[in-house]
């Protein structure tokens, strides 16, 4: 009987849950956050030797970030707020790893401040796990 219980208390919060990840899960608009990216073209000072490179794919928008590491983790934009200017990218996949267990960034956090100001968080990821997460606060140089 305990077992029949829990059961259906699981099936009656099921559709509940199903229906705030369909919520969440509402197409980001990708190309508005492109936009946005792009609105940012310009150069930022005392940066170590890396690139990263945004695109659409489709309806994606994608990263590919060239990193000092030595490698180049890909992730896609997942939530872009406009309201608040916050994107989020989330790892896909990783080229020229050194092993399974090598740090690269895994995920990223952009908060656009102003017009001429980028906040962002960087997750590096090591042995499977965050093993740090790196602050920048940069600022268009005219």
């Amino acid at each position: 009987m305990k077992k029949l219980f829990v059961l259906a208390s699981l099936l009656s919060v099921a559709p509940a849950v199903y229906s705030a990840a369909s919520e969440s899960a509402a197409p980001m608009d990708a190309k508005a956050a492109f936009d946005r990216l792009r609105s940012l073209v310009g150069t930022a000072e005392n940066m170590p030797p890396m690139e990263t490179v945004y695109h659409l794919d489709g309806s994606r928008l994608m990263l590919t970030h060239y990193c000092m590491l030595g490698n180049q983790p890909r992730m896609q934009a997942r939530t872009f707020n406009p309201a608040t200017g916050e994107l989020k990218f989330e790892f896909l996949d990783v080229t020229n790893l050194a092993g399974p267990g090598a740090a690269h960034m895994h995920n990223v956090t952009f908060r656009f401040v102003d017009a001429d100001h980028l906040a962002s968080q960087w997750q590096l990821f090591e042995k499977g796990r965050l093993e740090s997460t790196e602050s920048f606060q940069l600022t268009r140089v005219r």
